[in-house]
């Protein structure tokens, strides 16, 4: 993958202390800035301008959402503020100064039912708040900006941060014994991996000047497929590598595990678009959970 330049000016990132804000700050070099609450907040609106006209980007990536899938069920005006109405007025403040902006979206924009993986021309059919606030947050940013790129992502984790194969490693630590849904299908995604992605996409875009043909949903996710019982084996056999006792790992239903939020039973997404106009490929999610893994027990030594 391109990097960006060292020698430009500064690409502002949302989203405080997040997965996706963490990664960039990490990999992204001194170019990034960073903000999060409360100096930056949808629930402040005055606050996005303030921070636009201070650090004065030359691109923005959004990496601020309202994530807590199960609550937004019932704090659906706070979810729409965060993922909708409030990217929808940075966007309108970024078009106003002619900065790009990359807004994050995610795989609950589907319903999970097509069948095989979803493309960018798919139609979207959210089937919770948050997947419909995130919905109208991509419809949003699109049409107040011309210089938007909408990312969906899926099943993203980190060494940092609360997150599925954190989760996982420490359940399996304590216990001899887990039970994993195993009938939902996805693509996990590490944070690092579509930190590089965004970086390289913002390489391309500096090398080459803002292209119309820019614009648009692209879909961002590890390339291959697996399941959340998948994950969670293939996180814990890794940790076994590193002397972590392995658990035995019970497949269930999504009935067995109800939540207030129904998940999409099979949202796999295809990045060829990806590939094709900015020449990024995803790594194989089962690389990069290892290479996470590492990290995580790197940490902890």
């Amino acid at each position: 993958m391109s990097r960006l330049a060292q020698n430009g000016g500064p690409i502002l990132v949302t989203g405080g202390k997040g997965q996706l804000a963490t990664s960039l700050v990490n990999l992204g070099g001194p170019r990034i800035r960073c903000v999060g609450r409360p100096d930056f907040d949808f629930d402040q609106p005055e606050t996005l301008a303030a921070t636009l006209d201070a650090i004065k980007p030359v691109a923005v990536v959004n990496a601020a959402a309202w994530t807590a899938v199960d609550l937004a069920e019932t704090e659906a005006e706070g979810a729409a503020r965060a993922n909708a109405t409030g990217p929808e007025e940075l966007a309108r403040l970024c078009a106003q100064r002619g900065i790009p902006l990359i807004q994050v979206s995610t795989d609950y924009v589907f319903s999970g039912d097509k069948g095989s993986p979803y493309v960018e021309t798919d139609p979207v059919s959210p089937e919770t708040v948050y997947g419909r606030t995130k919905a109208d947050g991509e419809s949003k940013t699109l049409a107040a900006n011309p210089k938007t790129i909408v990312l969906r992502t899926s099943w993203v984790y980190s060494a940092h941060g609360k997150n599925f194969v954190r989760t996982m490693l420490n359940a399996g630590a304590k216990n001899p014994a887990l039970k994993v849904v195993g009938d939902q299908k996805g693509n996990p995604t590490s944070s690092d991996d579509l930190a590089e992605a965004i970086l390289s996409i913002l390489a391309v875009v500096e090398k080459d000047g803002w292209k119309d043909a820019f614009a648009g949903i692209y879909h961002a996710c590890g390339t291959g497929e697996t399941t959340w019982h998948g994950l969670a084996v293939t996180a814990l056999q890794d940790a076994a590598t590193h002397g972590q006792k392995m658990p035995e790992v019970t497949a269930i239903r999504t009935e067995d595990w109800p939540t207030p939020a129904k998940r999409p039973a099979d949202s796999r997404m295809d990045n060829s678009k990806l590939t094709h106009v900015f020449g990024v490929t995803m790594p194989a999610w089962q690389d990069s959970v290892r290479k996470t893994v590492d990290q995580i027990f790197a940490q902890s030594a």
